[in-house]
């Protein structure tokens, strides 16, 4: 970086990890600019995701006005403000005016306008409340999301015919085994939130700590065979074998075998009839640092930690014409589509 290559999907994945450790993020993130410009993305629908990439490297920077201004394209560039990819968009976008000074209003009326996604999408909730935390508004943040966290329990209350306050009994259950659902995220960034306000644990934090403790449960007592779903794009693959060939054996030979493993166990588990399936984007650095890789156990662990995230889920499967979720810029159907046949 900067370069001329063509960018894939994979190749914006392994940039988030690593731009901010080159010696010139700012020419990264113009580099990602000029790559949308110049058409130098595998698939044209990530511009929205690369220049919110830029973004987020000018922001952290401190140049602001360059953020702003990616920030601005990245929202334009997707199909509709409506389009679920654009909310982190738009709230990072709210995050720099806050930052930028003298246009507060126009990034609170930017996050209201994001408000409903909190009990929509499970990865709203940490978007929006950063936004507000940057804007000194803490407190806001945990308002909105107590408010998001009765919606769902009175919109559980009215299907089930239950109370809502029965609703926050060990029993409420996290979301379909494969997935944490919108409930779980929303609860844990309200309990984060409450935590940096040091204000007292309350029912609904007490529910987020059970939902967390269940969710750990299932994922230790998943079947015998049945192989986690963590996925390496296949930069972070090759080094992964080349640091650790020991685990050839687990996540595959060469990164074909490992795409065909992972697309042959969703296959699977959709027969199973299980919905909701992903991947979840692992990086060598963080299973290195957990301690001994040989151990199932240590493997199991990061599997765990990485389905708590919303960011390291790639839902699956694409449409047919799609990009592939593998991050090749091929679309599905020829691509991952064909592997769990071979």
């Amino acid at each position: 970086m900067p370069t001329t290559d063509v960018l894939t999907s994979a190749d914006l994945a392994e940039i988030r990890r690593s731009a901010l450790g080159t010696a010139d993020p700012l020419g990264v993130a113009a580099d990602l600019a000029d790559a949308v410009d110049q058409g130098r993305l595998a698939d044209p629908d990530d511009a929205g995701d690369a220049l919110t990439l830029a973004a987020e490297i000018a922001e952290i920077r401190s140049r602001l006005d360059a953020a702003l201004r990616y920030a601005d394209r990245a929202v334009a560039a997707y199909p509709t403000r409506d389009d679920a990819r654009a909310g982190r968009a738009r709230a990072l976008r709210a995050r720099i005016l806050f930052r930028v000074g003298g246009r507060e209003d126009e990034a609170m009326a930017e996050l209201d306008a994001l408000r409903p996604l909190l009990t929509q999408q499970p990865d709203a909730p940490a978007y929006v409340s950063a936004a507000l935390d940057a804007g000194g508004r803490t407190a806001t943040a945990d308002e909105w999301l107590s408010e998001a966290v009765d919606t769902l329990l009175g919109q559980r209350a009215a299907a089930s015919g239950e109370p809502a306050q029965a609703l926050t009994e060990p029993a409420v259950e996290v979301g379909p085994p494969e997935a944490p659902g919108v409930l779980f995220f929303l609860l844990q960034q309200r309990h984060r939130v409450r935590r940096d306000l040091n204000l007292p644990h309350d029912r609904h934090d007490d529910l987020a700590d059970r939902l967390e403790a269940q969710l750990v449960r299932r994922a230790q007592q998943r079947p015998a065979g049945e192989t986690d779903l963590v996925f390496f794009p296949r930069a972070e693959f090759d080094r992964l074998l080349a640091e650790q060939a020991a685990l050839t054996d687990v996540y595959g030979p060469d990164w074909d075998a490992h795409r065909a493993r992972l697309e042959k166990e969703l296959v699977r588990q959709a027969g199973a009839g299980r919905g909701g399936l992903h991947v979840l984007r692992g990086s060598v650095d963080e299973l290195t640092g957990r301690g001994d890789v040989t151990d199932p156990q240590v493997r199991a662990g990061y599997a765990r930690e990485l389905e708590t995230r919303p960011a390291a889920r790639i839902p699956w499967p694409p449409e047919r014409n799609d990009a592939c979720w593998c991050g090749s810029g091929l679309k599905y159907k020829k691509c991952c589509l064909p592997r769990s046949r071979s």
